[in-house]
């Protein structure tokens, strides 16, 4: 096996917890390299989470930006129009991110989620990886992840869920879900 370096395309899928949080920590990883990072998120926004302060707390080669309005309603006229015009203009800024040559970091996260709930064209996002810098690595994450992207992709990781504390009536926990 050759050693090479070269920016990679990385998924966080499948029904289980800990898709953001894997994400969070490449990211973390990443910055603790030298790397510049950044995380758009397409959905979250609505509420002040953890990650927020952290991020903050690492300087300007670490931003974590919400991008949305927090959990959407799917199912033709029940999506908000105003949502899908937040989901066009992550995309926007997150393209322009990705080949602007100041990030080596791009954390798409969510955007599996904007996809699958046609807020967002899974071809697009593809053509647009297909031609990203050579060294930029790009994490997306959220379920359902579209068959282009997988196959796209350089590694995909499917988070499986054993058994989960809200099962037994526990509700999300600050510092673990949030």
């Amino acid at each position: 096996m050759t050693e090479s370096r070269q920016g990679l395309i990385l998924i966080n899928t499948g029904p289980g917890k800990g898709k953001t949080t894997a994400a969070l920590g490449t990211a973390l990883r990443a910055a603790g390299n030298g790397m510049r990072v950044l995380i758009l998120q397409f959905l979250k926004g609505s509420w002040h989470y953890g990650e927020l302060d952290a991020a903050q707390s690492l300087g300007a080669n670490f931003v974590l930006k919400p991008m949305g309005r927090g959990f959407v309603k799917i199912g033709g006229a029940e999506t908000d129009p105003e949502d899908i015009r937040l989901v066009q203009a992550a995309w926007a800024e997150a393209r322009e991110a990705i080949y602007s040559g100041e990030w080596d970091m791009v954390v798409l996260d969510e955007i599996n989620y904007a996809i699958s709930y046609k807020m967002l064209d899974a071809a697009a996002v593809a053509e647009a990886l297909k031609s990203k810098p050579e060294m930029v690595h790009v994490i997306l994450t959220g379920r359902n992840a579209h068959p282009l992207l997988v196959e796209l992709a350089d590694t995909v990781t499917e988070m499986r869920e054993v058994k989960h504390a809200y099962q037994r009536g526990i509700l999300a926990q600050r510092g673990i879900e949030y």
